[in-house]
């Protein structure tokens, strides 16, 4: 698979980096995986280098968005073979070896941007319950009829993340973000099924900080597009 790039944002990951580049050389072998070492303080970039991924660091920790910024940047300029592009969160929360499931409509032709779509149910509750209220929300807002907004698990041709991926900003809207710029560029979207394994499981205060952090801006985003649809 020489022509699919994996993307792997970290941030003090060395618990995980190392076998998450192993499980995307054996289930996407020839594929080229940058990893971003976010500013990690641990021993992420040496451990990544070793298990032969290339690795771009972040002198300090600048979020998620720029991370992708970054790994796009370098598959443009390093990588031009490549044609699909994988993300996966390095905490291994996401299967790569599923990766294959999500690259599958990019390359028949059916979808420009595939986003998984998580069983719930093995999703802890106060997890389940916020992406409810998001997802809820944006379909409302959005007009579409999404089973998961905010998965993190993500594949694109390199074409489409780069119409896509300037437009992130920080914080836990990155999914979310991506979403509504494939629907605001009209591509095609697609969702595929994928198992998930949370590791850590928020605090009630954090968790509801966050859930309205991102509800404010989907409502925000939301009311934006409908705006603007409503006057063209």
């Amino acid at each position: 698979m020489r022509n699919v790039g994996v993307l792997l944002p970290a941030y003090n990951e060395k618990k995980n980096i190392e076998a998450s580049i192993k499980e995307a050389k054996r289930f996407l072998p020839g594929a080229s995986i940058i990893v971003v070492n976010d500013g990690s303080k641990d021993e992420t970039e040496k451990i990544a280098k070793k298990a032969g991924a290339r690795v771009v660091s972040h002198k300090s920790n600048m979020g998620k968005g720029e991370a992708l910024r970054t790994g796009l940047d370098v598959f443009n300029r390093e990588f031009k073979g490549v044609k699909y592009i994988v993300v996966a969160d390095a905490d291994r929360q996401y299967s790569i070896r599923e990766a294959v499931n999500l690259l599958r409509p990019l390359a028949a032709g059916e979808a420009d941007f595939v986003m998984g779509r998580r069983n719930f149910s093995k999703v802890p509750f106060r997890h389940r319950l916020g992406n409810w209220v998001w997802r809820t929300a944006f379909n409302a807002l959005f007009r579409t009829d999404f089973d998961d907004t905010n998965c993190g698990f993500i594949a694109m041709t390199k074409e489409s993340a780069n119409r896509v991926v300037n437009a992130l900003g920080g914080g836990y809207i990155i999914e979310n973000t991506l979403l509504i710029e494939a629907i605001k560029r009209g591509l095609k979207i697609k969702q595929v099924d994928v198992s998930v394994n949370y590791r850590r499981t928020s605090a009630v205060p954090r968790g509801i900080k966050m859930v309205a952090g991102v509800l404010v801006f989907i409502l925000a985003s939301g009311i934006k597009y409908s705006s603007r649809k409503m006057n063209q």
